[in-house]
């Protein structure tokens, strides 16, 4: 039996800072901060209170039954890398939505994909980390999962 590391809780019984790093990151997604500093001043957090929970704390998705996570990535700019990288999410289940990639600059790209997860039988995070041993993937960083 495989045991998730994720759990469902009524927001009720969290601390309130919780909810405002999920606010505070839907500012900057939606343009209504520029940046981290003027969102978290906006629903009254600490800077080092969001990027400590950014990556751990997302609200469900509403109104849409498909999954979606958005993961950015730095890639050698080698043959065969953002292939290895689809293949390993295409195993996992991941359904690719898009593929940005911007030219290489130094021999490294960048390389934002989305994609719908609902197929995806494990963890997020355990498929994210196979990719992370991919000869030529640099950095790997969740961006966000709805």
């Amino acid at each position: 039996m495989h045991k998730s590391e994720y759990l469902i809780v009524s927001k009720s019984v969290l601390p309130d800072y919780f909810e405002k790093v999920v606010e505070a990151r839907e500012m900057i997604r939606s343009g209504a901060a520029k940046d981290v500093s003027e969102a978290v001043q906006k629903v009254g957090i600490s800077r080092s209170t969001y990027y400590k929970y950014k990556d751990y704390i997302f609200a469900p998705a509403k109104g849409d039954s498909a999954r979606k996570a958005v993961v950015s990535m730095i890639l050698h700019h080698e043959k065969g890398i953002l292939g290895r990288v689809l293949g390993v999410l295409g195993d996992g289940g991941a359904n690719i939505l898009t593929i940005t990639q911007n030219p290489p600059i130094s021999d490294r790209a960048t390389v934002v994909l989305t994609m719908d997860i609902s197929g995806v039988d494990t963890d997020v995070k355990e498929l994210l980390n196979k990719i992370s041993y991919i000869k030529g993937v640099e950095r790997l960083s969740l961006i966000d999962i709805t």
